[in-house]
């Protein structure tokens, strides 16, 4: 009787767990040669890939953000962003072939000749550095058209930036972080055309770029001034390539093993940047397409690190929103169809990895995914109908939509105060050092056009998630940058001073996370990364101070050398971050 009745309570259990947890489980589906799963290890403390981080509650509150005008013109549509290390200046660029922006190249630097036959010439710039304080704006000179391309960071905060359109698509573009640098330019520098591509750190720094239209494979960027000649082929990109593309911009996450999460349409896999080898399929994600036209949106969970790791660390990928297969198709005949609402999680290193299914509270597509300090996600931008394009987008999402990956399942998604901007198909959305999110571009046109539906759009704003509520403004910590190192190594013990005037500060409560700053254009925030560091202890050092001793990431597969930010964080409310570099 009693095991019968045990019986009865297990059934009934995982029956309501499989209706109110919404997941789908789908079946192996083979399709790339040398596949294999991996078995997971036990994560420090029994905790689960996925399962919930430990740690303090977070300061509650019901504000549901703020929006700010921050610049009424930005000179150059921000098709393109990314947040340059310790300069705290923001690189906008659009695409050259326009020949038009909002913004002259400043004076005694030449204009670009477009065609010497009929001595035509291009005097716009096509690239600014924003100051993300002032606002004061420098413009760059482009010569190679970077419409639709991709980057990353180096080891030491220079922008690579690669592809893009015509004679734009085999170039390798450097910046330096430095106030008075200017665009180095290799056009020679790809094997293959990258128009529409995705690039990705690797653990040791450097560059992996895969896709881009009629491009059905993968090479790794060569040293600055050479060029490379050799191709990798991607099944992958083969076999998800269907008429209206949709697999365009794949999404590319650098997994906690040093292999390459690679995601196109509705298909992944986890590949070997030794090898070239596939080495792990992931089951296929229903209910549409994701990537470009389709252009939902994903990030890597922030990763939690321990001061003793697990020799398999969890890693979390979110897709969200999309569009149906055939919605590039429909919108080409004005017909647009509502975006897809649904947002998938997927725990790449589960020995049996399953796609779980929650809706978020409105459709959405073009959407730009941010991971905010604190270790949350909001979703802002994009579209509830159509696709990407020109003109391919309808009706607006004016309201961000935060996303807890910490929070109970079906308790994750809240939305926010509403912009009144549209931010349709070229839009951007990174995260600032102060714990605000930028926002900027939309420009679903061939060229800068103002009379029309959704006009080219030069304005930025600023958008100050729920922890920047003033009634929390006394919970908020302050680095000491003297009391901080500038520079750390990996695996090695340092320490964070802040200030912050609470009673109640302990090591589980207060924080320290490393933010690295992403590459942001056409929905994927490309090298987008967060780790939640270990903590030994929260010392008091004296008056309202404290030290944090942290723990740095142990090696690059959990984080590639480089420039990031770090927060520390009191109860879910950030700090301004400070620059931080890992070698």
């Amino acid at each position: 009787m009693r095991a019968s009745t045990r019986l009865i309570w297990t059934v009934t259990v995982l029956v309501l767990a499989a209706v109110s947890e919404a997941v789908f489980p789908l079946p192996y589906i083979p399709f790339l040669p040398g596949s294999h799963n991996r078995k997971l290890g036990k994560q420090e403390g029994g905790k689960k890939a996925g399962g919930r981080r430990r740690g303090g509650e977070e300061a509650q509150t019901n504000w549901p953000g703020k929006w700010e005008l921050f610049l009424p013109n930005s000179g150059v549509s921000a098709m393109h962003a990314i947040l340059m290390p310790v300069i705290n200046q923001v690189q906008f660029y659009d695409a050259t072939i326009w020949r038009i922006s909002q913004i002259k190249l400043p004076p005694g630097v030449p204009c670009h000749v477009v065609d010497p036959k009929i001595n035509r010439v291009d005097c716009w710039a096509h690239s600014v550095l924003v100051d993300i304080n002032t606002g004061a704006l420098k413009p760059l000179s482009l010569t190679t058209d970077t419409w639709c391309s991709s980057g990353g960071l180096t080891i030491n905060g220079t922008l690579v930036s690669t592809g893009g359109y015509g004679g734009g698509a085999n170039t390798a573009r450097y910046l330096a972080a430095c106030p008075n640098c200017q665009w180095i330019e290799y056009p020679q520098a790809l094997a293959a055309k990258r128009w529409y591509s995705t690039q990705a750190s690797l653990a040791d720094g450097k560059f992996f770029v895969i896709g881009g239209r009629d491009a059905l494979n993968y090479e790794y960027i060569p040293e600055e001034g050479q060029n490379n000649k050799k191709l990798y082929d991607s099944l992958l990109l083969k076999q998800t390539d269907d008429p209206d593309e949709n697999n365009l911009y794949p999404f590319v996450w650098l997994n906690t093993d040093g292999n390459l999460f690679i995601f196109a349409n509705n298909r992944s896999v986890l590949l070997s940047p030794k090898t070239n080898q596939v080495i792990k399929e992931f089951p296929q994600l229903p209910g549409g397409t994701r990537n470009y036209p389709g252009s939902g949106s994903s990030a890597l969970l922030p990763i939690q690190l321990y001061m003793n790791n697990a020799k398999v660390i969890p890693a979390d990928v979110l897709v969200c929103g999309g569009s149906k297969q055939d919605a590039y198709n429909r919108a080409g005949k004005k017909d647009f169809e509502p975006a897809l609402q649904d947002c998938a999680r997927l725990s790449i290193n589960s020995g049996k990895p399953r796609w779980k299914i929650e809706m978020m509270p409105t459709p959405r597509v073009m959407s730009d995914t941010v991971i905010l300090p604190n270790g949350d996600v909001i979703l802002v931008n994009g579209a509830k109908r159509g696709c990407s394009g020109w003109g391919y987008g309808k009706d607006p999402a004016f309201a961000p939509i935060l996303y807890k990956p910490r929070g109970k399942r079906g308790k994750r998604f809240k939305e926010l105060a509403g912009s009144t901007i549209p931010r349709m198909y070229h839009s951007i959305a990174i995260a600032l050092p102060d714990g605000k999110v930028l926002v900027g571009g939309s420009n679903t046109n061939d060229g800068y056009r103002y009379n029309v539906e959704f006009p080219t759009e030069l304005r930025v704003e600023k958008f100050s998630p729920p922890y920047l509520d003033p009634a929390l403004a006394n919970m908020r910590p302050k680095i000491v940058i003297n009391g901080t190192p500038k520079q750390i190594k990996y695996g090695n013990i340092f320490k964070v001073k802040v200030e912050l005037d609470q009673k109640d500060v302990t090591k589980e409560n207060l924080k320290a996370h490393m933010l690295a700053p992403s590459f942001t254009t056409h929905s994927i925030s490309m090298n987008m990364r967060m780790l939640l560091l270990g903590v030994a202890n929260v010392n008091p050092a004296g008056g309202n101070s404290f030290e944090i001793e942290a723990a740095a990431p142990p090696s690059g597969n959990l984080a590639p050398p480089g420039y990031y930010l770090l927060f520390a964080v009191y109860k879910g409310v950030p700090s301004i971050g400070e620059w931080i570099q890992i070698v």
